[in-house]
């Protein structure tokens, strides 16, 4: 999914990256995602998986909170 979202960025600006070019940015963003999973695990005593669930359903609800139902 992530290395689709950088293939739709590059097409939408018409630029493309370096193959190590995506791939550093997908490590430095799936480091980041794991880490703020496992801070929630560890904070809320649970599994990474609920944990990972926790974090997304709380950014898409902080998402539609921001702009509005139908922004």
């Amino acid at each position: 999914m992530t290395v689709s979202y950088f293939e739709w960025v590059q097409d939408l600006a018409n630029y493309f990256w370096t193959e190590e070019e995506v791939n550093q940015k997908l490590e430095t963003i799936m480091r980041r995602s794991f880490g703020d999973v496992l801070a929630l695990a560890e904070k809320n005593h649970t599994h990474n998986r609920t944990a990972a669930y926790m974090l997304g359903v709380g950014r898409v609800a902080e998402a539609t909170r921001l702009r509005g139902l139908y922004g």
